[in-house]
């Protein structure tokens, strides 16, 4: 296999490089021909604002603890995907949001931050995994965050505003798509929502399954069409799940839920076509939550073996491994001990999110430095502590996902002394991203792509026209 040129025969003449012989100077990347409607299913993995810290220290701990490298890596280290670099810009910013990257991916044209393939104009751009329900396929989200977040909405709707999610939910009704499952109770639930509409009881009457926990959701079947959610509104770190025996017996991992709507899908004449989101990772790195961030990439990870372990036995199923944009740029930082402050990452119990929704109005300095050192396996000092707990005077505290205002930042540095992870902000970032590909069609990917790019480059690989 050939490595395609992306540097322009000038410039590699200007340094001095022969062309004549490029399969020695760049080995061998990529393959010398494309495969075009060979596959039946795709399922399309988003690690939703995970930089590339992220996924390089995901891999440092799952190393170091568990003594296996991610699957991710491994996929690389083994020459088994196609790899890429991704712009992933929107309309109108080079930092997009997760709305606009994912309707590039889903409506195949960049729209505004915060819309959902609607133009500037108004006019709108069919959502692929409505153009693959035409087409006769099985389609599905699954999701850490509400099934109404941006992320999933890019795939299935238009709407003007991300924001929109209890009008998202009654968007996804006609639609009859065969597998939605995330969080979002709050956005179904006639008790919670404000026009009092039960949208539960409208999917059931659509001839829905309705699942809320782990078991109901292992006993569905696919003779109906499924919609499984699971918390009020996102899904718990899996840090926290993992340390709570209630969470584990009823909320699914992002892996069990990727698991069991291939399940319900995989025998569809047709084929199926799936987006898996681990959303949660982003709402780590608004949050500066490195605990959260880490444990949950894993989590995401785990979700990317299932999906290749189908693939590999079906043969005939694309896996697209991505990220819609960096957030945050975490980083593992300094030369000095910096081994032994990342490897306390393992002892951590619980998610920065966690410890500071613990701190109550009785909790001091005393007790706020025994909550973190038994959560997190070390002790602030005194003056940390105190630092910490004058934010809940006045709960001024900055992060995307951060409704109570409390001081995410401010632990995220504190943190960084013992753990030796850095973050450069608690936003989103320009930042080129990492692409995979497996499978049939994956030789359709370019080593450099326009996130827009993955849209027709999907339809091509199914065999349906745009």
């Amino acid at each position: 296999m050939i490595r395609r040129d992306f540097i322009k025969n000038g410039a590699l003449s200007a340094l001095g490089i022969s062309l004549l012989n490029r399969k020695e100077t760049f080995g061998q990347l990529y393959a010398p021909h494309k495969l075009t409607g060979s596959a039946k299913n795709i399922i399309f993995l988003v690690s939703d604002g995970m930089s590339s810290g992220t996924l390089t220290m995901a891999n440092l701990l799952s190393s170091r603890m568990y003594g296996r490298e991610s699957k991710w890596i491994s996929l690389y280290r083994e020459k088994k995907v196609v790899r890429a670099f991704m712009d992933t810009a929107s309309a109108n910013s080079m930092v997009t949001d997760s709305a606009a990257s994912s309707s590039a991916w889903g409506g195949g044209r960049r729209v505004n931050n915060g819309s959902l393939n609607v133009n500037a104009d108004g006019s709108h751009n069919t959502p692929i995994l409505q153009k693959f329900k035409n087409a006769g396929k099985k389609v599905g989200c699954v999701t850490t965050v509400p099934i109404t977040h941006a992320t999933p909405a890019g795939f299935c709707i238009c709407n003007k505003s991300r924001s929109n999610q209890a009008e998202i939910a009654l968007q996804y009704l006609p639609l009859q798509f065969d597998v939605m499952m995330g969080g979002g109770d709050k956005y179904f639930n006639t008790t919670k929502r404000d026009d009092k509409v039960d949208v539960y009881a409208q999917f059931a009457n659509a001839n829905y399954q309705i699942v809320k926990t782990k078991s109901q959701m292992q006993s569905a079947h696919h003779q109906k069409p499924l919609l499984g959610v699971f918390g009020n509104d996102a899904l718990p770190f899996s840090i926290d799940q993992a340390y709570d025996k209630g969470l584990q017996q009823t909320v699914p991992t992002l892996a069990e839920m990727t698991v069991k709507a291939i399940e319900l899908m995989k025998d569809h004449p047709s084929g199926f076509v799936l987006q898996v989101e681990g959303g949660k990772v982003d709402w780590a790195a608004h949050s500066n939550d490195t605990p959260g961030l880490l444990y949950d990439q894993i989590a995401f990870d785990q979700a990317v073996e299932k999906a290749i372990e189908f693939a590999e036995k079906d043969k005939n199923t694309l896996v697209i491994i991505t990220t819609d944009h960096g957030n945050g740029n975490p980083g593992l930082f300094g030369e000095d001990n910096s081994d032994q402050k990342f490897d306390l990452l393992q002892k951590f119990k619980h998610s920065n999110e966690w410890i500071l929704n613990e701190v109550k109005p009785h909790t001091n300095t005393n007790s706020l430095i025994d909550l973190i050192q038994n959560a997190q396996g070390y002790a602030i000092s005194n003056e940390q502590a105190k630092d910490l707990l004058k934010h809940y005077e006045k709960l001024d505290g900055g992060g995307l996902y951060n409704a109570k205002k409390l001081p995410f930042e401010l632990l995220g540095k504190i943190q960084s002394n013992y753990t030796a992870v850095c973050w450069g902000s608690m936003e989103h970032s320009a930042d080129y991203v990492e692409l995979a590909a497996y499978g049939p069609g994956s030789t359709l990917v370019e080593p450099f792509v326009r996130n827009t790019e993955l849209h027709e480059l999907m339809l091509t690989a199914t065999g349906i026209e745009a």
